[in-house]
């Protein structure tokens, strides 16, 4: 319960107030508060058992009391005088600790906490002291740039709300600035607010740069006192734009000069070291005496391979101060041949060219249907996994994005071609039908039976590569059928039929077709034994012409032999007449 002082309470406090006595062992008490926190000040009395109340007063600057709080020991009541500055800001509890909520400057007082018994009065002083933390210190008013072997001022270093009042100190790449006559000049000035009593503090920072001071930073500190004693805060950094002159030229290309290509669009740079850097610039082209003057920039667009050559460029006012580069615009041909979309029949031939021209040595790949190829393509007798899209591509590696590319789409048709075959099941309960197709475009399967024409749908295809695939299905004929088998694409129907036994007839089953890689090999295997019966034909064809030249000969000696040998038997027969004749 809250209440106004009553007259008889203050009839006893002023009996006894002369009589009041600060108790021994008791000295200065000192209360540390922040702005705008709550000040508890314990009364560090104990408190005696005839005690009649408590109160609280504060001393004015001329020692005048003024008391504001007041505690009755037997009703437990609250009683605070009408002080302005602390209406509805204190507190007074049981052990008559007083309480005052958001401290102010103003609070900085000498406080003393009062016992009154019937024969005495008991004091205990607190010194009450308030801190308020400064904001954090800014760079303010600063230069837009800072010129070499110039003193200008570079800003104001300013925190505010301070209390007591705080230094301002200067740093330059966080080392100290001390004022050097010509070079750096600090000027520091502090204001109090008369209302608030809080203090801004200002720094202001005249300095003379160099190039050295390029991107280097300026920050500045605020060293203040708090509850706690001696702290600082730190401003952000400062980097302020260095001024100087230009003492050096140079040139760039853009792109890169090794990776120049024809058709690009370069753009050449001239940049003085000075700051602000110059910004007209005279340009010399390779075979031109006379400068071009343009700003900083000079850009030659779709560039061909005669724009190789030295590029110069020089500063307007300074002809001498001149920079130079030598550029090489590279280039990359292809051609291919054939190229686009080529169709051609299986077994046909078909040479296949990729010729380059280039600024330097350039690599040269050739893919197939995304998969690099080992060796260029090249087509004597085609097939059908030779079909496919070719790409020959070239590139120089030193110069991005140079490449070139050619693509040929290949295509190999051919009319269908079927091979049928048979094989009984093991168990003799069916026999397995397979029409093997070839051709490209790819061909349809249609089976039918024989005699009733009948179109069978129930078949199991493989997929279709290379232009091959296959048919398949399973039967279990209770009598002898014939099977026919019909491919057709955009070239050609064909068909080819099979008698099937019923299955209840043992038959020889037919080989199934091979793959491609096996056909290799048996077509490696039949090449041998073709040439090896051609070398015995030929060889028996030796023997026999030998033969035959040798009967010739013997039988012509006989002739001759038989001849001679009749010759004798006439005149053998003569002489026999002539004797006869005589005798």
């Amino acid at each position: 319960m809250e209440s106004k002082a009553g007259p008889s309470c203050r009839l006893v406090f002023c009996l006894l107030i002369s009589a009041a006595v600060l108790r021994p062992g008791l000295g200065w008490y000192t209360v540390n508060s922040a702005y705008g926190d709550t000040i508890i000040m314990p009364c560090r009395l104990d408190v005696p058992q005839n005690l009649m109340f408590g109160k609280w007063k504060y001393e004015k600057p001329d020692g005048s009391p003024v008391f504001i709080a007041f505690r009755s020991s037997t009703k437990k009541s609250v009683q605070y005088d009408d002080v302005p500055e602390y209406k509805d800001r204190l507190s007074l509890s049981e052990n008559y600790t007083l309480s005052i909520s958001n401290a102010r400057i103003s609070d900085e007082k000498r406080f003393v906490c009062m016992l009154v018994t019937e024969d005495n009065v008991f004091e205990a002083p607190t010194i009450v002291k308030v801190f308020k933390q400064p904001s954090k210190p800014e760079i303010v008013s600063k230069a837009p740039f800072l010129e070499t072997e110039q003193l200008k001022k570079l800003g104001d270093c300013i925190s505010k709300d301070s209390y007591p009042d705080g230094n301002i100190t200067w740093y330059r790449s966080g080392k100290v600035l001390q004022p050097l006559e010509g070079v750096v000049v600090l000027i520091f000035k502090k204001q109090m607010d008369p209302v608030t009593q809080l203090y801004t503090m200002t720094s202001s920072l005249e300095y003379k740069a160099t190039k050295t001071d390029i991107q280097m930073p300026f920050t500045c500190s605020v060293m203040y006192y708090g509850p706690s004693g001696q702290k600082t805060l730190q401003s952000e950094q400062a980097i302020f734009d260095i001024y100087y002159p230009t003492e050096q030229v140079t040139i760039q290309v853009l792109p890169s000069k090794n990776a120049i290509k024809e058709g690009d669009n370069i753009t050449l740079t001239c940049l003085g070291n000075g700051n602000p850097p110059p910004e007209e610039f005279l340009f010399y082209l390779p075979g031109q005496p006379e400068g071009i003057r343009s700003s900083n920039t000079y850009t030659l667009t779709d560039v061909k391979r005669n724009a190789t050559g030295d590029y110069k460029c020089s500063l307007i006012d300074k002809k001498s101060m001149i920079a130079s580069t030598a550029i090489t615009v590279h280039y990359l041909d292809l051609s291919l041949n054939p190229s686009g979309e080529v169709t051609k029949q299986i077994g046909d031939a078909l040479p296949v060219s990729c010729t380059i021209s280039a600024s330097r040595n350039a690599t040269v790949v050739w893919m197939k249907d995304n998969i690099r190829l080992r060796s260029r393509p090249s087509f004597s007798s085609l097939h059908y996994q030779d079909a496919g899209n070719y790409v020959c591509e070239t590139a120089l590696q030193e110069v991005e994005g140079l490449k070139k590319r050619e693509s040929l789409t290949l295509i190999v048709e051919g009319k269908p071609q079927i091979k049928m075959t048979k094989k009984t099941d093991p168990s003799g309960l069916s026999k397995t039908i397979i029409c093997h197709v070839e051709g490209f475009p790819k061909p349809a399967i249609q089976w039918t039976i024989t005699g009733s024409g009948s179109v069978i749908n129930q078949t199991e295809e493989s997929p279709y590569i290379n232009g091959r695939y296959y048919s398949k299905i399973i039967i279990s004929p209770e009598e002898n059928v014939t099977l026919t088998c019909t491919a057709e694409n955009q070239l050609e129907r064909t068909v080819n039929s099979l008698n099937v036994s019923a299955i209840s007839i043992p038959e020889h089953d037919e080989a199934d077709e091979i793959s491609d890689e096996n056909r290799e090999k048996v077509n490696d295997q039949a090449k041998l034994i073709v040439g090896i019966v051609v070398g015995l034909l030929l060889a028996a064809l030796v023997a026999g012409v030998v033969y035959w030249l040798y009967m010739k000969k013997s039988k012509t000696a006989s002739k001759h032999v038989n001849k001679d040998l009749g010759n004798l038997e006439e005149n053998k027969k003569l002489e026999e007449n002539n004797h006869k004749t005589e005798a």
